[in-house]
């Protein structure tokens, strides 16, 4: 996520045995760049040196992987050698070679952009498939390379290589999701708390019978949530440039990320990590909603692994070679049936499941993340008439995002001058700054969390659902009936474990 600069220092020697040696912590991939560069030099009519060539990828403590380095060993080899006169202090040079000379695309382009800029470089050379996603980057010169052969006459001075224009993204708010939330029957009281989490970034569990519509009000979501703004939408990119999800030639993603991993996901793959870590699943829906349907199905460490990155918006791998941390700010949507057979509590079908098999049931998520979801919701399951009658009362997608674009233009106006965007992310400093509660409300909190023993994790959630309740209504301030629908959604059982 956050690049740091490697300088690829090349001495050519004319004593000793004629060799090509690569140091500074290289891996097998790097190590194979000696074959790629020599063919690819001389197949772009360029002379390789037949002496003791060494190459030092500094800082040299570093671990280096992949083919990145392969294009900058090859300039830096062409002007140790004296083929051409150039200074490349203010240059910046990415790709991946072809034993024919050919550059190929790579990862991670966008983060290597911004620290070119940040280092004060001038030109970025890189692969032709990478220049629209470097393009994103302003007060830098993308210049696409298509084969050493070209850039090789470029700092020679023969011919010049074009710059690359930047392209002006536009955010549009008419885009086409797979499900409206006007498309589901009923439950009324599940769209009403889906569009409290869209306006307010909180977390969702939804419980009910198989068939009651929890799956399809998960993928409903995205079709309320607001629209990225650019700098989110630069965050998204970075986070699935480096994992090369990306279109190259929209690179830019411009629609907030869902994603459902299967319950058999490792924990690996929903947290992120590896030998070499990559980002995983709650990294890949930063800025945007992750899903688990049947969640009491998924392994309990996995769901265990989620406690820090629910709370602290990151999540951070170490090795014992060395730690990275990913962003993983994102609106959990968790959905489960009440029991095994999925029926307790339902007036029409018997439940067949024993009191033992039941509570073994809930006990498959723990209480620390139930503790973590701000909002519990049980969805009952759809009477008859609704699934037949035709509803023309049903709100659609665009209607409910309008209300939750409007409510997060009131929390960012209140949480200007903070890295904060919504009411979720709000720390109990926040809190107590921007929610504040009349003594009607602090006896209603009181009440409850005398009654119900809420931990003070609860306590300050309930606080912050309010407050994003009472921003949908146009409310400056929070009110009791702000609290009392903030505890309707809190479902007391769960923290009974």
């Amino acid at each position: 996520m956050e690049s740091i600069p490697v300088e690829v220092d090349v001495d050519i020697s004319p004593i000793g045995f004629p060799g090509f040696n690569i140091v500074g912590l290289p891996d097998k991939s790097v190590e194979e760049a000696k074959d790629r560069v020599k063919a690819g030099m001389r197949n772009s009519q360029a002379d390789f040196p037949a002496k003791k060539i060494t190459i030092n990828l500094a800082p040299a403590d570093l671990h280096k992987e992949g083919a990145v380095y392969d294009l900058p060993i090859a300039v830096g080899i062409f002007l140790a050698s004296g083929q051409a006169a150039y200074d490349p202090k203010d240059d910046f040079f990415v790709g991946e070679l072809s034993l024919d000379g050919r550059l190929r695309e790579v990862n991670g382009v966008l983060p290597l952009a911004l620290l070119a800029k940040e280092l004060g470089k001038k030109r970025f050379y890189l692969p032709q498939e990478n220049a629209m996603e470097a393009s994103l980057v302003t007060g830098l010169e993308i210049i696409p390379v298509e084969n050493l052969a070209v850039i090789f006459d470029h700092l020679r001075g023969i011919s010049t290589l074009k710059t690359l224009s930047g392209k002006k993204y536009t955010f549009l708010d008419e885009e086409e999701y797979e499900i409206d939330m006007k498309d589901i029957k009923g439950q009324e009281r599940a769209k009403f708390a889906l569009e409290i989490a869209a306006a307010g970034g909180h977390n969702v569990l939804l419980k009910g019978p198989p068939g009651a519509g929890k799956t399809m009000l998960a993928r409903a979501f995205p079709s309320i949530l607001p629209p990225l703004s650019f700098e989110e939408a630069v965050e998204v990119t970075k986070i699935y440039s480096i994992t090369g999800n990306i279109n190259k030639k929209n690179p830019l993603i411009t629609k907030r990320p869902y994603r459902s991993p299967h319950h058999t996901t490792s924990i690996m793959g929903l947290i992120g990590g590896g030998t070499y870590p990559r980002p995983g699943e709650i990294s890949l829906a930063h800025r945007g909603a992750l899903f688990l349907d049947e969640i009491a199905e998924f392994p309990r460490h996995v769901l265990e692994a989620m406690r820090q990155p629910l709370e602290d918006g990151v999540v951070t791998v170490s090795r014992a070679m060395s730690q990275v941390t990913y962003p993983a700010k994102f609106i959990f949507i968790a959905a489960q049936n009440p029991c095994p057979c999925g029926n307790l509590n339902n007036p029409k079908l018997r439940c067949k499941c024993t009191p033992t098999q039941i509570l073994n049931y809930k006990k498959r998520v723990s209480g620390p993340i139930l503790d973590r979801i701000d909002l519990h919701l049980t969805v009952p399951a759809v009477e008859v008439d609704k699934l037949t009658g035709d509803d023309k009362t049903a709100e659609d997608s665009k209607i409910i995002r309008q209300r939750v674009i409007k409510a997060r233009e009131k929390q960012k106006k209140r949480l200007k001058g903070s890295k904060l965007i919504c009411n979720a992310e709000m720390n109990v400093k926040e809190i107590k700054i921007y929610c504040e509660l009349d003594d009607d409300c602090l006896t209603l909190l009181k009440q409850a969390v005398s009654k119900h023993n809420l931990s003070a994790r609860n306590y300050y959630r309930l606080i912050k659902v309010s407050r994003t309740i009472a921003d949908l209504q146009e409310s400056e301030c929070i009110a009791v009936s702000h609290i009392a629908q903030a505890l309707q959604f809190r479902n007391i059982e769960d923290n009974l474990f």
